[in-house]
Order: structure tokens, then sequence, then C-alpha cells
């Protein structure tokens, strides 16, 4: 036992020297670390937390999770479970569904639906991550690798749904479906019409590829199919080929129309280049640009070119004629600047382009025969007094004559009214007090030419140029307390660049005229001042009656001017029966020439209006209104104690008003002479009243109405809205209503007789509630100048839109020229609006300008290049 007990001890100690051993050697070696038992078993344990890796938790966020029924948590499966109106939130997207399984530890979600008691499926999955939204029967997703399942998905990109039996998403960028059904149709469940594609590949916001895909109408196969096809899928805009239009036209053959590229060049602005081909040599190119600056502004320009032939080379039908239109539309934003503002609406082109262009038809236009543009800029200085400057380019032609005229350009600047005689407060009384002068400037630099001299140098040889300085002083005051008086004195100083002398020339026996370039001036001068006032005359009615008074509104006015001769810039030359002749070498300049008579005459107005205040029954206060009888009814003359001869001049007569709500627009006027006719049919300085004729003769008279009624007016929708095919009917030149027809643009297959805000919600049938409107205008104008009393004018025009049943509209425009016996111009439209779809019919069946067209098209702009459209244009040659 001793022995041992001996051994024992001494292992013991052999053991702990060797243990010291150890460490001292290893301290020698780490001489910063100094190890302890204490630091040994801390060296461990640290080992040990290194050594074993810390796993990721699933959960990298706040999870936000309802449900109506239950949530339950199975730790052991690693599983969270949602029933009955569940919804979960997890980093970017979103869950609802009957049902939502959470697998943290697979990192899975899946989503399903629920059957009721009847055996019906509802509460479907809706996933929305980002932006994309997916409504599948159900679906699978691994929240780690971005993968998921779907069954029966339904999504929306822009303007296409996309209902696919399986997709698998790979990741964020890239889905690919099985069977998957694509439309425009806003009845994704049970659409009028779709594409399926029985593979696809489909990138959000980027292209949806399909392998081979057939259309289905209601569900039906058609034989339209192709192998493949991509559309572009962006929420911006992207640059693109535009498909072009293939068809057949009589005298030109086969086409190709409205094809080209689109080009995204900026946010702010694009362009579209289109064109189009036939076989028989004739081609056109047309560019197309919109811009906008929110709060700045915005425009479009547009610029068309063609190149028609006709008949066959070689044959005398053939010709060749080339023809352009330029547009341009630009307008400022009132908020973009306080004191200047630049605008511009230019139309400018060959005179036959609206008549003889391929791709729109614009009858407005050519009954109206001009064009006609405009650019200014104008900018005030806040200056004391305010200085008023303005810059203008304007451009008229005549589309018959073909004659041009252009101003290059006008300028005016102004002072603002300078009162020197007022006081401080700005108070003004009295004749002095109210003096004030103006001063203006304006220059024009004017141009007529033809059409065929335009751009080239012989158009600036007819050239005029001139500047024009006035200073109108002028006061006004009352006396006796109701009579108004003005007064004023004006000085004009005016400077032209060319003149003109006239002289006889025995050779051609001809009075000829030659023009000089140079600096020229000749000042005027005149003095005005008129009295008026104005006269109340009411009518008072019982109480118990509906008109309750009538006011009758006199404005009488009695004015005197005086100018003196100008005879100084005058000169004469000796015609052939050896009389002197009184010219001025400002005939035919642009400011024109002086007055050679002295001018002292004095003139008289009366201006009427008629009113009455009617008892409004519809208003709960019991309150009446006022209505116009008469907007106006005014006389005017004037007795000029200067002239050789024929001193009262024609009596002028006009009035006008606005009855039933506004809805009829009456005008109507006259002109009568007080002198008499001679045999022959002339005019003679005799009173006809003085040879027993009466006291003066009727030389013309003119009425017109206009009458416009709508199904709104009878309902609670009074707004009426922009429509983007008339704005343009007016820049070409056409009207804003559509008396003259509708302008049809056949490069745009948007164009409709719906309104855009009403997406023809409507189902059911109308029941006495049919959307329509009408147009009536009606013009009469009677001639008696030399005694002929003819009627010159005797027309009325029709036009109106009615909704024949739900979803189906009819517009026609016609007319009946009374004088000339005959029918003007007469157009027909009609539509149906096939819900994704949209079919068009227009004809005008008699004229010069007969042509039909008919449409039928998806009404997407993704797919608008599925569409058919036959037409058969008007005769060029008859244009």
């Amino acid at each position: 036992m001793s022995t041992k007990l001996i051994h024992i001890v001494f292992f013991i100690f052999f053991l702990s020297i060797g243990n010291s051993i150890v460490y001292s050697q290893n301290e020698k070696k780490t001489d910063s670390i100094k190890l302890s038992p204490t630091t040994l078993f801390k060296a461990n344990d640290s080992i040990k937390k290194d050594a074993v890796k810390k796993k990721k938790v699933f959960i990298e966020g706040i999870v936000k999770r309802k449900a109506k029924d239950y949530e339950r948590l199975d730790q052991r499966k690693k599983q969270l479970t949602l029933y009955n109106q569940a919804e979960l939130y997890y980093q970017d997207y979103e869950i609802k569904s009957g049902i939502i399984v959470l697998d943290y530890e697979k990192n899975e979600i899946y989503a399903g639906r629920l059957k009721d008691s009847t055996g019906k499926y509802t509460q479907y999955p809706y996933f929305k991550q980002g932006e994309t939204v997916i409504e599948p029967d159900s679906i699978r997703y691994n929240t780690k690798t971005g993968k998921a399942k779907i069954w029966k998905s339904k999504t929306k990109q822009g303007e296409m749904f996309i209902n696919a039996e399986i997709s698998k998403r790979e990741n964020d960028s890239v889905i690919f479906f099985k069977k998957a059904k694509f439309t425009t149709s806003d009845n994704i469940e049970d659409p009028e019409y779709y594409f399926l594609a029985y593979k696809s590949k489909f990138v959000p916001k980027k292209k949806f590829v399909t392998g081979l895909t057939h259309m289905y109408i209601y569900n039906v196969p058609t034989p339209i199919g192709v192998p493949f096809a991509f559309f572009p899928m962006s929420d911006k805009n992207t640059s693109g080929v535009i498909i072009p239009t293939p068809g057949q036209s009589n005298d030109r053959g086969y086409f190709l129309q409205n094809g080209g590229y689109y080009f995204a060049l900026s946010d702010y602005y694009d362009l579209a280049i289109l064109g189009d081909y036939y076989t028989n040599g004739s081609y056109a190119l047309r560019a197309e640009s919109m811009y906008a600056k929110k709060y700045k502004f915005n425009g479009s320009v547009q610029f068309r070119y063609e190149n028609q032939v006709f008949g066959e080379k070689g044959f005398p039908n053939y010709s060749k004629t080339n023809l352009y239109n330029i547009q341009w539309s630009h307008s400022q934003d009132a908020k973009a600047s306080a004191n200047s503002r630049f605008a511009a609406s230019v139309n400018f082109g060959s005179s036959k382009y609206f008549r003889q262009s391929i791709n729109i038809i614009n009858v407005g236009s050519n009954l109206n025969n001009t064009m006609s543009s405009s650019v200014s800029y104008s900018k005030t200085f806040p200056t004391v007094p305010l200085i008023n400057f303005s810059m203008a380019m304007t451009h008229n032609q005549n589309t018959n004559t073909r004659v041009v005229n252009l101003t290059l350009p006008t300028f005016t600047a102004s002072v603002d009214r300078i009162f020197p005689f007022a006081k401080e407060d700005g108070i003004k009384k009295g004749v002095f007090e109210n003096i004030n002068f103006q001063y203006t400037i304006k220059g024009d630099n004017r141009i007529n030419t033809t059409e065929d001299l335009l751009f080239k140098s012989g158009m600036f040889k007819e050239a005029l140029s001139g500047i024009s300085h006035s200073i109108p002083i002028n006061t006004n005051f009352k006396i006796f307390n109701f009579f108004s008086v003005s007064t004023g004195v004006s000085y004009t100083e005016s400077w032209v660049f060319n003149t003109f002398d006239k002289y006889y020339n025995p050779t051609t026996n001809k009075v000829e005229s030659v023009r000089n370039n140079g600096f020229d001036s000749y000042r005027t001068y005149g003095f005005s001042t008129g009295i008026g006032t104005t006269v109340y005359g009411t009518y008072t009615f019982k109480e118990t009656n509906k008109i309750q008074a009538i006011r009758h509104i006199m404005r009488p006015n009695i004015s005197y001017g005086y100018t003196p001769s100008f005879k100084q810039y005058y000169d004469t030359y000796v015609d052939p029966s050896g009389n002197s002749i009184n010219y001025s070498r400002f005939d035919g300049t642009l400011l024109g020439a002086p007055s050679f008579q002295m001018a002292n005459s004095i003139g008289f107005s009366l201006d009427n209006s008629l009113e009455a205040k009617v008892r409004d029954d519809e208003n709960p206060k019991g309150e009446s209104k006022k209505i116009f009888l008469l907007n106006q009814f005014n006389f005017s003359t004037s007795y000029n104690f200067a002239a050789t001869s024929y001193k009262l001049s024609p009596i002028r007569f006009n009035g006008g008003t606005q009855l039933f709500e506004n809805k009829l627009g009456l005008n109507f006027g006259a002109i009568f002479d007080p002198y008499d006719l001679n045999e022959e049919g002339n005019r003679i300085d005799e009173y006809s009243i003085n040879n027993g004729n009466g006291l003066v003769r009727m030389t013309s008279a003119n009425i017109s109405l206009n009458y416009n009624l709508s199904s709104r007016d009878f309902g609670a929708d009074k707004d009426k809205k922009k429509d983007k095919a008339k704005e343009q009917n007016i820049q070409n030149g056409g009207r804003e209503d559509d008396l003259f027809g509708r302008g049809a643009d056949l490069s745009n297959s948007n164009q409709t007789l719906f309104e855009k805000s009403n997406k023809s919600t409507q189902k059911e049938l109308y029941q006495f509630q049919i959307p329509w409107d009408l147009r009536v205008a009606y013009s009469l104008t009677y001639s008696n100048d030399r005694k002929e009393r003819e009627i010159t004018t005797n027309s009325l025009m029709l036009s109106g839109n009615i909704d024949l049943a739900v979803k189906w509209k009819m517009g026609f425009s016609s007319g009946y020229d009374f004088a000339r016996k005959g029918l003007s111009y007469t157009q027909l439209r009609f539509e149906r609006d096939l819900e994704s779809w949209r079919m068009s019919f227009s004809i005008v069946p008699v004229g010069i300008y007969n042509y039909w067209n008919f449409f039928i098209g998806i009404k997407s702009s993704m797919l608008k290049d599925i569409k058919w459209e036959k037409r058969k244009l008007p005769d060029p040659n008859l244009r």
C-alpha cells in the first residue's frame, strides 16, 4: 500500500512538471501572451464558438400578416399557416389568398384558393411584387431564388392581359408561359378575342416573345396565326418599327402605307417617320413630332411630302405632281412667363395638298379655300410707363388663286398711356386730368406673290416695306352728369421704302408706273370728338305674370371728325385726252396714300338691346332671372360736309340674339342707300325720296341661324370633351363643327365618333335616352344693288350624330342650296364599338369628293397593326 502510494504521488508530480514545461515553452514562443488555466478555458471556448458556423435566419424583415379564421405556427415543420382571407406582407411583395403557407426552412411561400359550401372556389390568390401583379389559381414561390410556379396566372402589362395555364418564374426578370392567352379585352375571364401562344417568354417591362400563335374570336379558332411574335413591353417610350399596311389602289397599283420608324428621343419629344409606296411609282414621306415640358410649353410639328404619279409613262394621261404641307402648333403655358409669350400656328404648303393627298381627306379646308399661319412673340417690359413689344410672321394663302401673302415680319412697340396732368393718387377728374397720350410704332415687310415664285428671288421684287409712328392725344369727361364726351387729335408719320411714279407712255398708249426704291415719308393728322349717353326704358308687368319686366337700353352717339387735305403729297400726269390727273407717289405703297379730299363729317349711331326679367320657377329662393331678347339692334350712318357728291353714307343695320338658352343663334343685317338709280341701274347723286321712290333703297340684306341641340341638354352631363380630331381639322383649315363633314386622316386609325371619356359602358338597351346631337345652319343673302332683286345665297346645312343602338353610332353631314338647287357636301358615317375592336364606315356618295372607307381593327395602340381596311379615294383629276 505504501509502495503504491509513493508511485501515485510520483506520477502526479511528474505530470505537473511536464505540463509546466510545455506551457513554459509555449510562453517563450509567444511572449506577448501569458496563459493560465483560466485563459486556456477561455481560449478553448472561443475556438469552439468560431469553429461552429452560425446558421442564417430566414426572416430578414418584418412580417405583417392576418387571417380571419386562424394563424398557426408549427415549429417542428418550420411553417406558418394563415387561413381564410389571409394576407401576408413581407419585404417588397404582398400576398392575399384563401390560404397562405410560409415555410421558412425551405424559404417558400404557397398560396391557394378555398372552396365554399357549394363547392365553388373563392378567394383566389393575389400576388404583387413591385408593380407586377399576378392573380392565379395557386402559386408556389421561393423567396431565396425568386423562382415560382403559378397555375392559371392572370396578369396585366400595359394594355395587355395575359392568362396562362402554367407559368414558371425563373427570377425577377424572366417568366415562361405554357398555353398563354393574351388580349387587350377588359374582360379577362371571357374575352371576345385572344391570341393563344403555346410557348412564350415574358420579361417584365421589356418584351413578350411567343412561339406558334393563333387568334381566337369568342373561343373559335381562326386561320390567322404566326410562327412567332414579339411585343415590346415598357412603361416608357421606346423606339421601334411601325409596320406598314398593304393594299391595292385602282389608279396607283399595290401599296404599302404608313410604315416607318418611331424614335423615342426623350421624355420631352419624339419623332415618327412614316412613308407610303405604290407600284406605279408614287410615294409619300411624313415626319411627325410632339414635344412638351410641364409648366413651360407643348406643341407638335408635322411635315408631309408626296410624289404622285398618275397614268402610265408614255401615255397622254401621264402626269407627275409634288405636294407638301408643313404644320406647326406651339402653345406656351400661362405659368411659364408673366411678361413674355410665344405662340405658333402654321399651316403652309401646296394649295392642292388637302384635295389630292393620299392619306388625308379634309373637305372643310377645301371649301374654305384658305390656309393661314402665324408665329408671334410678345413681351412686356415692367417699366413706368409699361412698354409692350410684339413681333409676328404671318402667312395667308388662297388655294384657288394660288396667291400667297406673307409678312416677314411685323413688329409693334407701344408705350402705355401717360396722363401728364393726373394727380399722384391716380384719381382723374375733368378735362385736363384725363388728357393722355400714347406712342406706337409699327413696321411691316409684306410680300405678295404666287405659289410658283415662292422661295425664289422673284418673290422679293414686289415686296413692300413701311414703318408708321402714331401719337394719339385724347381726353374724356362728362357734361350734365349724363353725357360722356371724348375728344382727341392724332398725329401719324409714315415711312416707306418704295414709291411709284406714273406717266403716260405714248408708245404703248398706257399709263405706266415706275417703282422707285428708297426712303420717303409723309405726315397726317386729324381731329375727332364724340358725345354719347345711355337711356333706359323699363315696362313693368303685374306680379302674377311670367314676364315681370322688359327693359330697353339705348346708346345714342354723335361723332365728328375732321381731316384736312394733303394735296402736297400729290403730283399730276397728263392722260391721252390732255387732262391733268392727280396721283400720289404713295399709291400702292404698304401704308397707302394720304387723303386728297378734306373730310369734315358727322356720324350718327344708335345701339339697342332688349332684355326681360322673368320669374324663375326652379329657383328655390323665388328669385327672377334675366334673359336677352335682343343682344344688339344697331344703326349707323355719316354725313360728309366736305364731299362734292354722295355726302350721306348708306345706313347700316345689324342685329343678333341668342334664344332657347343660347341654343339658337340669330344674326341679321341690311344696308339702305338713300340715293337713287337711273334707268341703266347706275347710282346717281339724287335722293330716292326726291324721285318718289321711297326714303331709302335696300341694297343688301342677310340673315343666318345656327342651332345646336343634343340629348345632353336634357340631362346632367353637359360637359364638352376635347376632340383631337377636330383640333387637327381646324389646324388643317376646316371648321370646328362638322357641317362640312368630318375630316378623315386615313393614316390615323384611332379617329372615332365615340367620346374617349365614355368607354361605351352601356350594356342594356336605351330606354328613351338615346344619345344624339344636331347642328342646323341656315344662311340667306339678298342683293339689290342695281335693282336685280336676287337671292344670291339660300342654303341649309345639317349635321349630327345619333346612337342607333348600344355601341352603334351614326353621323351625317348634308345640306341643300336652294339658290343653285342642288345638294351640298354630303357625308355618312357609321361606327360600331366592338369592345376591344372598332369598325367604321364612311362614305361621300355624290360630288367630286366622293369616296368610301371601311375599317375594322383592334383599338389598342399595341396591336393597332392587326386590322383590315378597304377604301376608294376621290378622283384626283376632278379635284
